[in-house]
C-alpha cells in the first residue's frame, strides 16, 4: 500500500493506532484490579435511598438522637420441635452474652422464650458502618456452633437479610462477568466463524467495562453517586453488551470498506466514517435516557443514571478507537480464515440481492401491508397481558432466591412470635402527643404490643398500654420517664405480621393516614413502603420522559418527524408484549412472588433506549442508502446489508443480560429475562419485519415533512 500524496504519512498512520492501543492497555491495566474492590465503595442499605423528604427517612435521621450510632437490627432465634430445657436456655443465653464481645455488635438483648416454650431469640443491633456480610456471616458461625443438639439457630431481621443480599451479589466480579463473556465469545465464533477477530472484540469490551469501572470506583469515592451491587451487575452487562453491539457494527462496515478498498487505510477511513453517525447516535440515546434517571427520587435509580452512561461513553469510545486501531494493525488477518478480498468489480446491487435478510427484503416488498400488520398484530397480543404483572413490590425476604438464614429465621420467628418481633415500626412524635399515639398504635388490629424509650427501663423501652406510661418501671423504682429529644420521644410499635409481608404495609398505610401530621413512622416495613411508591412516583414520571428526549434525537437525526414517531411507537410496543409475556412467564412458569416496581422502569429504560440502537442501525443506513436510490430501494438495502449485524448485535446484547439471572437476586433475574426476550423480539421482528414492511409500505411518505433527492427525482 502506498501513501496518499493528499494524506498521512506511512509512518504517522502507524503510530497513532500504536499509540491510542498502548494508552488503553495502560488505562486498562490500572483498572483492572479494581475488579473485587467495589465493596469499598457501595452500599445496599435502602435507607440511604430514599429522597429526604420521606416520612422512614426523617425517622431514621432521627435516631441516631434516640438509640446512639446507626444500627441495623439482628434477630438470634433457636428453634426445636419440643419445648426448650432450662439447661438448654442457659447455654443459649451464653451464646447470646458472648455476641456482646464483638467490636460491629452494640449490646445484646436478654434471651426471651416462646409462649410454647419451643424458640427463644435475641436482639443485637449491628453498627452499620461495619461490613454488615462480614458480621452476619460471624455471628452466624458462632450462633449455629453453639446451638445444643436438636436445636437450631438462624440469624435473621434487616441485618440478616441485608448480609444475604450482599453475600448473593459476591459473584459479580467472577461469575457473572465470566458467564457474560464466555457467552458472548460463543456468539462471536458463530457469527464470524474467525479465529482472532473475536478476541479482538472481546479485548475492546473488557478495556472499556475496565476503564469504566475505574472512573465509576473514584467517582463514589469521592461522593458523587453510590454504587450497589444492583448497579454494577447492571454496568458490567451493560458495558460488555453495548461495546460488542458497537464494535460489531464497526467491523462488519470495514469488511465491507475492505472489498471496495484496497489499503487498509482507505477502509479505515470509510468505515469510521459509516460507522460514527450510527454509534455516537446509538451512544447518545441510551445515555440521554439513563440521564433522565436523575430526575428519580430513589437514589439508587439516580446512581444507575451516570453510572451507566459513563459505561456507555467508554464502550462508544473503545469502539471507534481501541478496535479501528487494533484492526488497522491486523488487515485483513483478523478476518482469516475469511479474509475480505479486495474486489474493485463489486457493485452494491450484488450484496443487495445476496444473503437472507435479501430474501425476507424481496418477500416484504411483495406485501408490506400483510406484513407490518401481521407483525404488530402478534405484537399486540403478547402486549394484552401487560395488566397480569404484578410490580407492586415484593417482600425483603424474596429478594434472594435459593438459600437464605434470615428468610428461614423469619419464618420460624413467625411461628412462635409476633411476626414483626425485632423489626418494630418507629414512630416519632412530639412529646405532648404519646398518649394519643399510643393508644392509637394499641387499637390497630395489626400491633402486637407498643413501648416507648425511656433510659430507666432495663431494656430501654418502657411498655405502653390504655393507661399511657406512667407507673410502669423497674419494681420499686420511680415511674418510667420517656427519654425526650428536641421536644419528641420515641415509640416501637411490635406488628403482629412479619416487618416485609403485605399485612405489615396494611398496617403502617394505616396507622399514617390515622396519626396524619402528629407521628411520622420509620422502620423497615416503612423503608419498603417509602421505597416502592417513590418507584412507582419515578416510573409515571420517566417513562414519558426517556420517550420526549429519544424522539427527539431521532428527528435530529433521520431528518423527518413521521419516521421517528413510527420508530417510538414500534419499541413501544415490543416492550409491552416482552412485559406481557414476560408476565406469563413470572406468574405460570416460575410462580414469582411478584415484581419490584422499578423493574418496568428499569426494562423500558434498557429495552428502548438500547432496543431504538438497532433502529438507528438500520434506518441511518435506510437512508444512506435511500438519498442515493430513493426510498423503497434504500429499505430493501439497508436491510440486506445490516440485517446480519442487527442480528448479531441483539444475540450478543440478549446473552449478556441474561447472563445476570447466574446472580441469585429476583430483581436480577426479572430484568434479565425482560430485557433479553424483548432484544431478541426486536432483533427478530421488529427490526427485520414490522419497520421495514411499514416504511417499505409509506414509500417516500415515511420521510414527511422531509422528501429525499432521490425520490424527487423523475
Amino acid at each position: 500500500m502506498s501513501s496518499s500524496p493528499s494524506g498521512p504519512s506511512r509512518f504517522v498512520r502507524l503510530l497513532v493506532p500504536l499509540v491510542l492501543i498502548v494508552v488503553w492497555f495502560a488505562a486498562a491495566g490500572v483498572g483492572g484490579p479494581f475488579f473485587g474492590r467495589v465493596e469499598e465503595v457501595s452500599s445496599n442499605d435502602q435507607t440511604t435511598f430514599l429522597p429526604a423528604s420521606a416520612d422512614a427517612t426523617r425517622v431514621a435521621g432521627r435516631l441516631k438522637d434516640f438509640l446512639g450510632d446507626r444500627t441495623i437490627p439482628a434477630i438470634a432465634v433457636f428453634t426445636a420441635d419440643r419445648e426448650l430445657s432450662g439447661e438448654e436456655l442457659e447455654t443459649l443465653e451464653a451464646a447470646v452474652e458472648a455476641l456482646d464481645g464483638k467490636e460491629a455488635v452494640q449490646g445484646v438483648s436478654p434471651l426471651i422464650g416462646s409462649e410454647d416454650g419451643r424458640a427463644a431469640q435475641a436482639f443485637m443491633p449491628i453498627n452499620a458502618d461495619a461490613d454488615i456480610a462480614e458480621v452476619v456471616a460471624e455471628v452466624r458461625r458462632d450462633l449455629k456452633a453453639s446451638a445444643p443438639a436438636g436445636v437450631t439457630a438462624y440469624l435473621t431481621g434487616p441485618a440478616g437479610f441485608t448480609g444475604d443480599l450482599t453475600a448473593a451479589f459476591g459473584g459479580i466480579d467472577g461469575l457473572l462477568l465470566l458467564v457474560a463473556l464466555g457467552a458472548v465469545l460463543v456468539i462471536l465464533l458463530a457469527v464470524y466463524r474467525s479465529v482472532l477477530l473475536p478476541v479482538v472484540v472481546l479485548l475492546t469490551s473488557l478495556f472499556a467495562l475496565c476503564v469504566a469501572l475505574l472512573v465509576n470506583w473514584w467517582l463514589a469515592k469521592w461522593g458523587v453517586f453510590t454504587l450497589t451491587g444492583q448497579t454494577q451487575g447492571i454496568l458490567f452487562i451493560l458495558v460488555i453488551g453495548a461495546a460488542t453491539d458497537y464494535s460489531l457494527l464497526y467491523t462488519a462496515r470495514y469488511a465491507e470498506e475492505l472489498r471496495r478498498h484496497a489499503d487498509k487505510y482507505g477502509a479505515t477511513v470509510a468505515a469510521l466514517r459509516g460507522s460514527l453517525e450510527p454509534v455516537l447516535a446509538s451512544g447518545g440515546t441510551v445515555i440521554a435516557g439513563l440521564l433522565c434517571l436523575l430526575l428519580s427520587d430513589l437514589g439508587s435509580n439516580q446512581s444507575l443514571g451516570p453510572v451507566a452512561a459513563v459505561g456507555i461513553v467508554f464502550s462508544m469510545l473503545a469502539a471507534l478507537t481501541l478496535l479501528p486501531a487494533l484492526l488497522f494493525v491486523l488487515g485483513r488477518a483478523a478476518y482469516w480464515p475469511q479474509r475480505p478480498v479486495y474486489d474493485p468489480h463489486r457493485t452494491d446491487e450484488v450484496q443487495s440481492a445476496a444473503g437472507v435478510y435479501a430474501r425476507i427484503g424481496r418477500w416484504i416488498a411483495r406485501a408490506p401491508r400483510l406484513a407490518w400488520i401481521g407483525a404488530a398484530a402478534l405484537l399486540a397480543l403478547g402486549a394484552a397481558f401487560v395488566p397480569t404483572l404484578r410490580a407492586g413490590g415484593v417482600p425483603q425476604s424474596e429478594l434472594v432466591l435459593g438459600v437464605s438464614d434470615a428468610r428461614d429465621g423469619q419464618r420460624a420467628l413467625a411461628q412462635h412470635f409476633p411476626g414483626g418481633s425485632g423489626s418494630p415500626a418507629y414512630v416519632l412524635t412530639a412529646q405532648g402527643n404519646l398518649d394519643a399515639v399510643g393508644a392509637t398504635l394499641l387499637r390497630a388490629p395489626g400491633v402486637a404490643a407498643v413501648s416507648v424509650l425511656s433510659e430507666e427501663w432495663p431494656s430501654g423501652s418502657a411498655p405502653v398500654t390504655e393507661d399511657g406510661v406512667q407507673g410502669f418501671g423497674p419494681p420499686g423504682a420511680p415511674p418510667a420517664t420517656p427519654t425526650v429529644r428536641g421536644g419528641d420521644v420515641l415509640l416501637q410499635a411490635t406488628l403482629k405480621a412479619p416487618a416485609d409481608s403485605a399485612e405489615a404495609a396494611a398496617t403502617v398505610r394505616g396507622l399514617r393516614e390515622q396519626l396524619g401530621a402528629t407521628a411520622r413512622i420509620g422502620g423497615s416495613t416503612a423503608v419498603a413502603i417509602d421505597t416502592t411508591d417513590t418507584s412507582i412516583r419515578d416510573r409515571t414520571l420517566i417513562i414519558p420522559l426517556i420517550l420526549a428526549v429519544i424522539f427527539v434525537i431521532l428527528v435530529l437525526l433521520l431528518r423527518s418527524l413521521l419516521m421517528p414517531a413510527l420508530l417510538m411507537a414500534t419499541t413501544v410496543l415490543s416492550f409491552g408484549t416482552a412485559l406481557g409475556v414476560s408476565a406469563l412467564v413470572f406468574n405460570g412458569l416460575l410462580d414469582l412472588p411478584g415484581a419490584d416496581p422499578s423493574v418496568p422502569l428499569y426494562g423500558f429504560v434498557f429495552l428502548v433506549a438500547l432496543g431504538i440502537d438497532y433502529n438507528i442501525f438500520l434506518m441511518t443506513r435506510v437512508r444512506e442508502e435511500a438519498l442515493r436510490l430513493g426510498t423503497r430501494p434504500g429499505i430493501l438495502r439497508g436491510l440486506a446489508v445490516t440485517g446480519g449485524v442487527i442480528t448479531s448485535a441483539g444475540m450478543v446484547l440478549a446473552a449478556t443480560f441474561a447472563a445476570l439471572a447466574v446472580i441469585p437476586i429476583l430483581f436480577l433475574l426479572q430484568l434479565a429475562f425482560i430485557v433479553a426476550f424483548g432484544v431478541l423480539l426486536d432483533t427478530f421482528l421488529v427490526r427485520t419485519v414490522l419497520v421495514p414492511a411499514l416504511a417499505y409500505d409509506l414509500g417516500p411518505r415515511a420521510w414527511w415533512p422531509a422528501r429525499l433527492p432521490a425520490d424527487r427525482a423523475p
